[in-house]
């Protein structure tokens, strides 16, 4: 039986991005040792030391953490997505369904907001962390912030998981309305089961919920030249 070469993971590194990504999708570690198939006490380990895994195992990882083994190794990660790739692939496109979609967004995570503001002629785009409840798409903004002060308003909200080592990966875009969540009530049951953690610092007391109209999406896999 062939055994299976470990990957390095460059110290301590890995370890933070592993957590980091786990808390921010607010999984707890049996949660991701559920997903990945792992021990939960291996999970653990994961997160506090220095391992040298197999590529099956940090694949597993990766997807149960809804991210790229190159994200978790912190391969090029001040470069844009895709811009490390060195092989020339031939691009095989999958359009996605509605509940594939919604599937790949489930887990929640960073995505991007666009809104035509004001008298602006091209959206302005912005990063947020979100979560997914009841269908819905969850962030928090500052109450007095640009956002907020364009509620409610038609907006585009995309999101992508993209592997430049193997040109794969896929991407998103929701189109509807994003409304404020001013109900007392709503706004206690989004923060009991939707915790979403505000992307930037600074006070994010409003609940902003962006209800899908329409859900597009595709899966791109890349395969290299003969």
């Amino acid at each position: 039986m062939r055994r299976e070469a470990g990957v390095g993971t460059a110290g301590g590194d890995f370890s933070r991005r592993a957590a980091a990504r786990r808390a921010e999708l607010g999984l707890s570690r049996e949660d991701v040792a559920k997903l990945a198939d792992m021990d939960p006490g291996y999970v653990a380990y994961l997160e506090e030391h220095a391992p040298k895994l197999t590529r099956q195992a940090l694949y597993r990882l990766a997807m149960a953490l809804n991210t790229t083994e190159d994200h978790l190794l912190g391969v090029n990660t001040d470069a844009p997505p895709g811009a490390a790739t060195t092989i020339t692939p031939v691009p095989e496109t999958t359009a996605l369904s509605r509940r594939k979609c919604l599937e790949l967004m489930s887990p929640g995570g960073v995505g991007r907001i666009g809104l035509v503001l004001a008298e602006a002629t091209v959206p302005t785009i912005l990063p947020v962390n979100y979560r997914v409840h009841d269908g819905t798409l969850v962030f928090r903004t500052g109450g007095q912030g640009l956002i907020a002060r364009h509620l409610p308003h038609d907006a585009a909200f995309e999101v992508d998981r993209v592997d430049g080592a193997t040109s794969e990966g896929w991407s998103v875009l929701v189109m509807g309305r994003a409304d404020p969540v001013t109900d007392e009530d709503e706004v206690a049951v989004l923060r009991e089961r939707a915790p979403v953690r505000p992307w930037a610092q600074g006070e994010h007391d409003l609940y902003v919920r962006v209800i899908p109209q329409r859900v597009t999406g595709r899966k791109v896999r890349g395969r290299s030249l003969l």
